[in-house]
Formats: structure tokens, sequence, C-alpha cells
């Protein structure tokens, strides 16, 4: 079976402010989900002690704390994250190369992740931060997915729109985890460039990442079945 025939692994994003409800949604999914992301909220609330409790319950983790910094601080960050048993962690796409190969050296057995342009961006919002317009997003998304492949990080973060574009230019073995999936008819919330769970499996995403669709439901459980079920759309 190829990258692009398998259906995109879920991570359910622990967005609490403490460990205690965080660990009470994984009880309750139970074996519907075994992979969680635990991100600045609640790192910051819980420490290192949420992600050393999940991989002790036999989940996995991705770490989205989004390193950003200079290439030695952020090679002992990942390095650090790593020895956690993180299966995932983040750094941003815009440190640079120097930046990027240095969190891949010290990564072990860890992914390395670069995220690109957040979802929550439109193009006036990358405009403006970018200093330029006008900006087209995905061409600015493939821009840093080449910068990080370079540099020998295997994946990037990227919205689902722009999978497509991605694994066109750099192959579908280059690995895209998408944030931001909705079902058809909720909210986007913050979000701007947003595609459901069988749009990401239909356009090649490694990996989605869910937050309210799950967190939010009134039943917790039969969400992220629905989710699983419409992740199983071959992609095409």
């Amino acid at each position: 079976m190829s990258a692009r025939d398998r259906p995109p692994a879920p991570i359910v994003a622990l967005d609490y402010p403490d460990a205690d409800r965080a660990l009470a949604l994984v009880e309750e999914l139970g074996p519907r989900c075994r992979f969680y992301k635990v991100g600045s909220e609640l790192f910051t609330a819980a420490g290192p002690a949420v992600v050393t409790r999940l991989r002790s319950a036999g989940c996995e983790v991705m770490l989205d704390l989004k390193f950003h910094d200079i290439p030695n601080t952020v090679a002992g960050a990942v390095a650090s994250a790593s020895a956690l048993g993180a299966r995932i962690l983040t750094v941003h796409a815009t440190g640079g190369e120097e930046m990027l190969r240095a969190a891949a050296g010290a990564a072990g057995d860890c992914e390395v992740f670069a995220v690109t342009i957040l979802t929550s961006m439109d193009a006036p919002a990358i405009s403006a931060a970018w200093g330029r317009e006008p900006v087209e997003a995905t061409r600015e998304v493939v821009r840093l997915a080449t910068v990080a492949r370079a540099a020998g990080v295997p994946g990037v973060v990227a919205s689902g729109s722009d999978v497509a574009a991605i694994k066109g230019a750099l192959g579908a073995d280059f690995k895209v985890l998408v944030p931001g999936v909705r079902p058809a008819g909720s909210s986007a919330g913050d979000q701007r460039r947003v595609v459901t769970p069988g749009e990401a499996a239909r356009l090649g995403a490694d990996y989605v990442v869910i937050g309210r669709a799950v967190t939010a439901a009134t039943d917790h459980r039969r969400a992220m079945e629905q989710i699983i079920e419409e992740l199983g759309t071959p992609a095409n």
C-alpha cells in the first residue's frame, strides 16, 4: 500500500489548560485514538510530565511547540523533546535552513515537522507579515517546504489546500501534516484555510490534527468515530 493509498493518521489536539482534563479525554476515547497533540497551552500548564503520562498510557505524542530560535538552542530543545518520547515535534520553517538542519540532526527517533504558514492566516495577514504583496499562500508554502526538505526535515505542517502542491513539487513520500481539519458543516473558528477529513484524505495528507470537532463535541466517542469513518476514504 503506497503512502497515497493510506488514510491519514488522526491526531487529537489536547488543547486543555490542565492535564487532568486532557487525560480524561484520552481515557474516554480509549482505542479510538492513540495519537495526541500536546501544544503550548497544555505543555505550559502541565510541563513534560504530561508527555510522560501519555507515553505511559501507550499513546503517541505530537509535541507542538513550534521551536524558532538560533540553531544551537533549537537543537537542544529538539533533543530534550526526543528524550521525552515524542514521536513528532514542530519547528518553524521560517527559522531557516541552518536551524532546520540542526533540528533534524538532533531529533533521534522523533520526526521533525516544519510549520510553513499558520492555517489561521489568510492572504492579507500573510502579506502583512511578509511585508509585501500580493502573496500567494500555496507558493510560499511550497517554497518553505523545499527549504525544509533540503535541510533534511521529513515533512511539513500545512493547510490541506496546499497538500497537492507540496506533494507535486517534492514527491509523495515527503510528509504533510494538516491542522485545522473540520467536518463538513462545522464552524471554522479562528482558522482560515481548512479542509474536511475526507478532503484531507483524498488530497494525500499523512496526518491530520483534529481539535474542537472532537473536544467540543457532546459525545466525544461518536465524534471521533465519525472522523475515523470519513478519513477512511482512500486517497486518489
